[in-house]
């Protein structure tokens, strides 16, 4: 209290934050954040240290309600989950249609935690089928067990830093991206491949059912190792499972591969775009086992004469 007492001193005498501040042996961002506190709640009001004092110890009681307690606040959101709005979205949109009304703004976090976490005044979690993911809970980045480690998974991996300079500047054909896109419940999958240099692409079909490495194996291995070694120099990959026959693959074509850094995919963004495109042929949640390798090769056909 007799900090703000002093602060209120120096506020009515015209003295600038940072000697108040120095008055105080405080940093100025402390004096800064107690009189934007006292603006946002009194807007137009001059600083008086007794109100402030009760604003602070309101602000730090515990436990605080919730911000989805605010039933307009709630309806507001509610109504862009069913319209497939993503939480950070609605975030933005509400500092746009209340730039002055706290009790109107939530952050992402907030909108998220109130989903997944249920309590009172918390959003419906029927609402959590509307978010692009369609989870009904969090799922965690890290494994406890030690097996989101991808260098025990895929031993004797080469890294893309290792590749060689003449990939990066797509100067030189025959330097290749590649990944997958899966089906519905994870249980289909194509491979797709694209050269860097001259965006051609290949679609791989694979068998139905979770990736079978061995099956990708001699899929590349058939497709990449039928070219002409000139157009076969590397394959850069991300750090799926898919790709713990690599030395294999290396041997069988003659084809270095090189794995991206982890949660890089900018690392492959030739590859990341046609994932993107193929997208239109093949939307999220179709049964990728109904389409043929005569289809899949139309499909490149078409992409490539577009290219």
């Amino acid at each position: 209290m007799a900090e703000r007492e002093e602060i209120a001193a120096g506020v009515a005498a015209g003295h600038p934050g940072r000697r108040i501040a120095r008055a105080l042996d405080r940093a100025p961002s402390t004096v800064s954040r107690e009189l934007a506190h006292w603006h946002t709640d009194h807007p137009g009001r001059p600083y008086r240290a007794v109100a402030a004092q009760r604003a602070a110890e309101a602000r730090g009681a515990r436990p605080k309600p919730r911000k989805m307690e605010h039933e307009p606040l709630r309806e507001v959101v509610q109504a862009g989950l069913r319209r497939k709005w993503s939480p950070s979205m609605i975030a933005v949109e509400l500092v746009r249609e209340f730039p002055d009304d706290p009790l109107m703004q939530a952050s992402p976090e907030t909108i998220y935690r109130s989903l997944f976490i249920q309590g009172r005044g918390q959003l419906r979690r029927e609402l959590a089928a509307c978010l692009r993911t369609g989870r009904a809970q969090r799922r965690p980045r890290k494994r406890v067990d030690g097996r989101c480690d991808p260098d025990r998974r895929i031993p004797d991996k080469l890294m893309i830093s290792e590749r060689p300079a003449e990939a990066a500047d797509r100067a030189i054909p025959g330097h290749w991206e590649g990944d997958l896109i899966m089906g519905k419940a994870n249980q289909s999958s194509i491979g797709t491949l694209i050269e860097r240099s001259t965006r051609f692409c290949m679609l791989l079909k694979l068998p139905t059912g979770a990736v079978n490495p061995t099956a990708l194996q001699q899929q590349i291995v058939a497709t990449i190792g039928a070219l002409p070694a000139a157009l076969r120099r590397s394959l850069t990959w991300d750090q799926g499972l898919e790709m713990r026959r690599h030395a294999a693959i290396t041997i069988a074509a003659d084809l270095p591969i090189y794995f991206c850094d982890p949660h890089s995919p900018w690392q492959r963004a030739s590859n990341e775009n046609l994932n993107g495109l193929l997208r239109q042929y093949f939307p999220k949640g179709t049964n990728l086992a109904g389409y043929d390798q005569t289809y899949l090769d139309a499909v490149a056909l078409e992409i490539n004469d577009g290219a």
